[in-house]
């Protein structure tokens, strides 16, 4: 399986309560000043605004897409980030191989904070990442990314359909990503594309709920949590804002 997992919910009450409220947990477990540090040189501060960073991310892909990606050289990067981080975008992205977001948003080493999962759902660990990166790294900006061939995505719709059963761990997966494919069951078009957005959908609306940092921060205006769909073939990515 490329991807594999959802467990946000935009339908609160049914879906998303639990998954929360355990992000909750794992944020009151956390050492009481990791929130309240700022970054190792003292600048959690966003270089750019939500929409600038947007920008960014759209102005690499086109680079990425057409093949004139930038330069790198990454010694004088490498010694440059060693005492400090300054990303300008979270990304909550799948496992897929296929699915880099450095590369698809041509962005270089300390420009994006990565949370990658089967799936790309958002579950306690990366959501409490979201919150380090929006509180302390100052990252103005948060971007679930689905993408086309989702092995997750194509693994919960067998299990809802012909009733497929997994061993292990992947069963976990397949929970956190049925709500999106049961909302489109009745859908015209294509299932597997239509679940791999409406995935995005339910974890970009759930992600804005998530108190108090996320929420908030959503509220005042100083982050942004937005979609995206990736396609495989042609490279472009889809945003959903």
């Amino acid at each position: 399986m490329c991807d594999q997992h959802h467990s946000t919910e935009q339908h609160l009450p049914r879906r998303n309560f639990l998954q929360l409220a355990a992000a909750a947990a794992v944020g009151s477990l956390l050492p009481g000043n990791l929130f309240a540090a700022p970054a190792a040189d003292g600048k959690p501060t966003p270089t750019v605004m939500p929409a600038q960073a947007l920008e960014k991310l759209r102005a690499g892909n086109r680079r990425f897409v057409t093949g004139r990606g930038r330069d790198y050289d990454f010694i004088p990067e490498r010694e440059s980030l060693v005492a400090s981080q300054h990303p300008f975008a979270s990304i909550l992205a799948c496992a897929d191989s296929r699915v880099a977001p450095e590369i698809v948003f041509d962005q270089d080493l300390g420009e994006l904070f990565v949370c990658r999962v089967a799936g790309n759902f958002a579950d306690p660990g990366s959501i409490a990442s979201f919150e380090y990166g929006a509180a302390v790294l100052g990252a103005p900006l948060i971007l679930v990314l689905g993408h086309s061939g989702c092995g997750a995505i194509k693994a919960t719709i067998d299990s809802v359909k012909k009733d497929t059963r997994f061993t292990g761990h992947i069963p976990y997966i397949i929970r956190s990503l049925r709500p999106a494919v049961e909302d489109v069951l009745e859908t015209p078009g294509d299932i597997e594309a239509n679940a791999v957005r409406q995935n995005v959908i339910l974890t970009v609306a759930a992600l804005r709920k998530v108190g108090p940092t996320l929420s908030s921060k959503v509220k005042d205006g100083s982050i942004q949590i937005v979609g995206g769909v990736y396609d495989l073939a042609s490279g472009k990515v889809d945003f959903l804002v």
